[in-house]
């Protein structure tokens, strides 16, 4: 996200976006503008003067507000307290809403009906509501390119499963792929994070875990041309080995090829977090390497 530069007239370098003096002046006037209306507007504001905007279209809001953070921690900027612009707007926490379905105990299914696809803009609430009831990471907003799942057993939600744009940070993963950090900023949009992946606790059918990741793989790449105006090559994932094993990653074929270095994102800073998580790899295409390598 942030590169090193000798040009004294550059602040920041955020997702291929040069932040000088000119764009900190277009900044501050957005907020003077519309810092009673919170920051997702000032970000929104930012946007559209930019036309910048995701694959899909899409303005980039979430990418703005984490820009906008990055420049508040320097001191270039001051923004608005969080949640101004929200007065009377509801503030319920996840957990203030009921399960958006009836835990029955599921022990045995026809795993021939599985379905794993593309929640839509209706089933989003009541994924966010079960991945922060049941995952121990909790729901939290993911930023960038990203991709939400729900698969289904005989008609009933059994797992949720998101993907997100790569880490920038990975040691293990950038050796195996061979890469360096100039080629790495470059084709790294064509990897996917499996960042959350939930098999809700009262389901225990067997092999379940495996199968849902198998059938989720199958249609990423397609599914994220579709969303986001490109594919994916490689899939990645980190697992909490004092937590979890990873036997269902590589029960469906998942690369184990390292550790990483135990530290995580905190605000807009990475803090070592002493808890080193076990790195797999999944390529998506038959010259998956090929296409991570060959310079834009």
């Amino acid at each position: 996200m942030e590169a090193p530069t000798n040009d004294e007239s550059v602040l920041l370098r955020y997702r291929r976006r040069v932040i000088g003096p000119a764009e900190v002046e277009q900044i501050r006037a957005a907020i003077e503008a519309r810092a009673g209306r919170g920051r997702t507007e000032i970000a929104r504001r930012l946007c559209e003067q930019w036309d910048w905007r995701q694959a899909n279209g899409a303005l980039k809001v979430c990418a703005c507000r984490d820009l906008l953070l990055r420049l508040e921690e320097r001191g270039v900027v001051r923004l608005p307290p969080r949640g101004a612009g929200r007065r009377g707007a509801s503030q319920h926490s996840l957990t203030d809403y009921p399960l958006p379905v009836y835990p029955w105990p599921l022990e045995k299914a026809d795993l021939d009906t599985l379905v794993v696809r593309v929640i839509t803009a209706e089933e989003r609430l009541g994924w966010r509501i079960l991945v922060d009831r049941f995952h121990y990471l909790r729901d939290k907003p993911i930023v960038g390119e990203h991709l939400l799942y729900a698969a289904y057993v005989e008609d009933q939600v059994v797992a949720c499963v998101a993907w997100a744009s790569a880490a920038l940070h990975c040691a293990a993963r950038d050796r195996y792929v061979g890469w360096d950090e100039a080629t790495k900023q470059q084709r790294r949009h064509l990897v996917a994070d499996n960042v959350r992946f939930l098999v809700l606790p009262w389901v225990r059918v067997k092999c379940l875990a495996s199968k849902v990741l198998a059938a989720n793989l199958r249609r990423l790449a397609a599914d994220w041309r579709q969303a986001w105006g490109h594919e994916v090559c490689l899939a990645e994932t980190f697992v909490d080995s004092a937590r979890f094993a990873g036997t269902c990653y590589r029960a469906s074929n998942w690369r184990y090829v390292g550790e990483s270095k135990g530290q995580g994102k905190r605000g807009v800073r990475y803090v070592r977090h002493g808890h080193p998580k076990a790195v797999y790899l999944y390529p998506l295409h038959r010259r998956w390497r090929q296409e991570l390598l060959v310079p834009r």
